[in-house]
């Protein structure tokens, strides 16, 4: 069974950087059949699509976030990660990691809250 379980702090400071680690057991992040998903929520808002990791490493990136996000993996622990710099609060949402198999998301975190405040 596949499970992807996201870590990160409950609140942040503006302008800091929020860093978010998706933990996955029962499938491999260097398997060349999937990729490997960021994806948020805001509050009273849609799904935003934020940036993915392919097997090999590869990182495409949301175009009007890529400036202050980078997406990163340490395969020792079948880990992806994701850092958000220069956050506000409008980076205050529920964010999911997600595995991509073809052009869907088959399986999906149970999502963690971030709230941006002082």
């Amino acid at each position: 069974q596949v499970q992807l379980q996201e870590s990160a702090p409950a609140l942040v400071k503006p302008s800091q950087t929020l860093s978010l680690t998706c933990t996955v057991s029962g499938a491999s992040i260097t398997s060349n059949d999937y990729a490997w998903n960021w994806i948020r929520q805001p509050p009273g808002k849609g799904l935003e699509w934020m940036g993915i990791i392919l097997w090999d490493g590869s990182t495409y990136y949301n175009p009007s976030l890529k400036s202050r996000t980078s997406v990163s993996r340490d395969t020792s622990k079948n880990q992806f990660s994701l850092q958000l710099s220069s956050v506000t609060p409008e980076d205050t949402a529920l964010y999911y990691c997600t595995r991509v198999s073809y052009v869907s998301c088959d399986y999906w975190g149970q999502g963690t809250q971030v709230t941006v405040s002082s």
